[in-house]
């Protein structure tokens, strides 16, 4: 016969699945009254948890009763039944994975879920901050190429009507918006426009950004980069969210991307008043996620690695740097709201997440080693000509390491 342990790890390996390392006896927990276990998971918060867990690892809610059911599988009464019929049942462990097989062809759910961009927006409405040009303009194309109403923002109106023109030229449209996301009032007015003619929208991607590319020291008589940054960066994402946030809450739906920045992960030099204005808007979005988890309305933050946009184009060095493309992070954009994942980063901002957990004196040395490395631009040190010669000024080592380090400010 089979415990229920060894047909788990018999359909994993069918599955191509781990196995189990380690059983644990169900009896270590007898202790425990059954009432007091069966109230504890009739709590509203113990089942929330449950279904998130079972959510995030692709289970059904209801495996957990079977977890620990005191069964034994066994073939005794099969075996007396086919008795000199010539038949005979085969081994589990022989036809386990055709069962699989079949299951996952025909029978597994996930089979008949569209995950593509087009059946996760299509006919939905998207708002794009910033979307007239960088990464807003190439996601905003996703969007309407996958058949949703498409709404863009921007300071400059030329630039939108450039940007709808492009798209009219694709074989669809934008919807622009004039809006200064820094400007409060000009925000409230923004979102009302956009409540009264559409109703609210269902995905808000929160682009719009101001970077500022200079040391401390270069900035003590410059409080006014720290104030920009914030104003735009944080309270102008915030203005725009909370505006939409009740009529997301009222349906009961909606998903929020706010695009932060691998600074936050890395503690980037040269890059405080930008790194700090994101890391507020992340810390914002981790307390409105366990907010709104019990909603339907859903956040996802992007630590974006360096992306080649017109924001980078004072800093002559970045034009050596490997960057991403805006397709590529428009890419990932797209996958945030179709898989509404907390968070998307890449493995070099994980890795220097954890290092600055884990060793935090070793990470702060070689970020101060990147420091030390490279110059301060010429826009940065208050020039209007651009650092032409920051190639030239740029070390083997230097050079050396921005292709190592792909995607991260220095």
């Amino acid at each position: 016969g089979y415990r229920v342990g060894d047909v788990l790890d018999i359909f994993s390996k069918a599955a191509h699945a781990p196995k189990m390392n380690l059983f644990v006896n169900a009896a270590l927990l007898g202790f425990i009254p059954k009432s007091v276990k069966k109230g504890m998971m009739a709590l509203a918060p113990v089942r929330r948890i449950r279904a998130a867990v079972m959510k995030d690892l692709g289970l059904p809610d209801d495996i957990i009763t079977f977890i620990n059911f005191p069964t034994r599988y066994d073939r005794r009464e099969l075996d007396a039944v086919l008795k000199g019929s010539g038949i005979e049942c085969p081994n589990l462990r022989d036809y386990a994975w055709v069962l699989w097989d079949y299951w996952e062809r025909h029978l597994d759910p996930d089979l008949f879920i569209d995950r593509s961009l087009r059946g996760t927006v299509g006919g939905k409405v998207v708002l794009v901050t910033g979307g007239s040009s960088g990464i807003g303009l190439a996601a905003a194309h996703k969007f309407a190429e996958a058949g949703a109403t498409t709404l863009i923002c921007g300071r400059d109106p030329d630039k939108l009507a450039e940007a709808c023109a492009e798209a009219k030229a694709r074989g669809y449209e934008f919807i622009a918006y004039p809006a200064d996301i820094a400007d409060m009032a000009d925000c409230d007015r923004f979102v009302q426009r956009v409540i009264a003619e559409h109703d609210g929208v269902d995905f808000l991607i929160n682009n719009a950004g101001r970077s500022i590319r200079r040391a401390i020291e270069g900035s003590y008589d410059r409080f006014h980069d720290f104030e920009r940054t914030m104003q735009l960066n944080y309270f102008g994402c915030l203005r725009v969210t909370m505006g939409l946030l009740p009529g997301m809450v009222k349906r009961q739906k909606g998903h929020v991307v706010n695009i932060s920045s691998i600074g936050v992960l890395t503690n980037a030099p040269r890059f405080s008043a930008y790194v700090a204005s994101k890391a507020a808007l992340d810390a914002w979005t981790r307390c409105a996620s366990s907010e709104f988890s019990d909603v339907g309305v859903t956040f996802t933050t992007i630590n974006m690695p360096l992306v080649r946009t017109p924001m980078i184009a004072p800093t002559q060095i970045y034009k050596n740097v490997p960057t991403l493309a805006p397709e590529e992070a428009a890419d990932m954009i797209a996958q945030a709201c179709i898989a509404k994942p907390v968070r998307i980063a890449t493995r070099l901002g994980i890795t220097g997440q954890v290092m600055h957990a884990l060793m935090p004196r070793v990470a702060q040395i070689g970020m101060n080693t990147s420091f030390r490395m490279f110059p301060d631009s010429s826009a940065a040190k208050g020039g209007k000509d651009g650092d032409k010669s920051a190639k030239s000024q740029l070390s083997a080592e230097a050079m050396a390491m921005q292709q190592l380090m792909r995607g991260i400010h220095f």
